[in-house]
């Protein structure tokens, strides 16, 4: 296997690590290969994949979009570093309002596969970081949905208290407003 899956606390995020091949021309890694996928018990069929580039002290989130059109992610920094989080914010879970925090970066070369559901976000600590992150579904805005990256019921760690952030990514509830 080229692929190493590593489950987290939340069921089904998995930390996944390529094997690396490397010499003086430099490296090759597989990043997805679906045998192997299939064999971790990740039955997912990516449709879109977004590419970002943030500078430091960014945070984007946290962000999931909402059925029918649910979408898993599998993430990886390309460039940078950043904290990624996921956090369940599916009122009915039992590992309800728990949250996962992974650092990936350009160097590490991790991976992390986000199950449909669960909210995600990052917060780039170094200069700058470039995120490309596969979707399941494609992005339909009117099922997005978010919650504030500082809600309280989540106490989530960040590295920064002062984030940059979007207009949009200001605005999310906290999870006691939420419907």
């Amino acid at each position: 296997m080229s692929l190493r899956f590593t489950p987290t606390a939340l069921p089904g995020v998995l930390i996944i690590e390529p094997e690396i091949f490397a010499d003086d021309r430099g490296l090759l890694m597989e990043t997805y290969k679906k045998s192997e996928f299939d064999a971790a018990g990740v039955n997912a069929a990516f449709v879109q994949e977004n590419h970002s580039r943030s500078v430091h002290g960014t945070l984007r989130g946290l962000h999931l979009q909402r059925a029918p059109k649910a979408q898993a992610k599998l993430v990886r920094v390309i460039t940078g570093v950043v904290f990624e989080v996921v956090a369940d914010v599916r009122r009915e879970s039992p590992t309800f309002r728990q949250w996962v925090g992974i650092t990936l970066s350009g160097e590490n070369r991790r991976l992390l596969f986000v199950p449909a559901g669960y909210a995600h976000g990052f917060c780039v600590t170094s200069a700058e970081a470039e995120v490309v992150y596969k979707m399941t579904e494609e992005y339909a805005p009117e099922l997005e949905w978010g919650v504030r990256w500082d809600d309280p019921l989540l106490a989530i760690r960040w590295p920064v208290s002062d984030p940059r952030l979007s207009t949009r990514d200001s605005r999310w509830p906290y999870l006691s407003d939420a419907t």
